[in-house]
């Protein structure tokens, strides 16, 4: 379960939350209840981001602001982008949804398994490559990006359409990151890094010194 209440549709703070509801899982359905998408995922972040309305709004709209036809950057260079910060944080639900636009753009089941290891993957291109590069600096790196990859980006991409890939990104990093913190979708998973427990009837208690040699 999330970490937030899912707000249900009696209790949807707006009509723009309730035109959403609709949209994305049908009329008939409360999505607080009957989860699930088509894309194969809870649905829980709908429902928990209803819970404030105009932050609800803002996210939706930068969906529509990153989709929209008016974008520059070539959208294949935004999702990969958009993937691969979702890898380097460690969303599975922003990497998995992701992996999903790059299909729907047509981009190669050998391309999309690579993501995970770009550095490594002949298949893709030299302005690929840089988008890539530079997501890991924003993400990774907080921001801190080299001069000399800088330079690269601006013999391929201008103004406008660098820093719309810095903005997409850096809004995706947001989203991953808020995706982990409040367990939504497929980031709703328990902390991996626990203690190992020593085997039953063993000491529990780690010996920093080997045993006195000394007599």
């Amino acid at each position: 379960m999330p970490r937030l209440r899912e707000v249900p549709r009696a209790e949807a703070p707006s009509a723009f939350v309730t035109t959403m509801y609709d949209f994305i899982f049908g009329a008939d359905r409360d999505p607080a209840v009957d989860h699930g998408t088509d894309t194969g995922s809870p649905g829980d972040w709908w429902t928990v981001f209803a819970n404030s309305a105009d932050v609800f709004q803002h996210a939706v709209a930068g969906f529509g602001l990153y989709q929209s036809p008016d974008r520059k950057l070539p959208p294949v260079l935004r999702e990969l982008a958009q993937t691969r910060a979702g890898w380097t944080v460690g969303a599975r639900f922003v990497f998995s949804q992701h992996c999903k636009s790059l299909r729907g753009l047509g981009v190669s089941e050998e391309k999309i398994a690579a993501v995970a290891h770009w550095p490594a993957g002949s298949c893709f291109d030299e302005a690929e490559r840089l988008v890539m590069a530079y997501a890991d600096c924003l993400v990774y790196d907080r921001g801190r990006v080299p001069d000399g990859l800088f330079e690269q980006l601006t013999a391929h991409f201008d103004d406008e359409q660098i820093l719309e890939l810095t903005y997409i990104t850096a809004l995706y990093l947001a989203h991953a990151v808020m995706s982990r913190a409040l367990r939504v979708e497929f980031d709703d998973v328990a902390e991996p890094v626990t203690e190992a427990a020593a085997p039953e009837g063993k000491n529990n208690v780690l010996r920093i010194a080997g045993p006195d040699t000394h007599g």
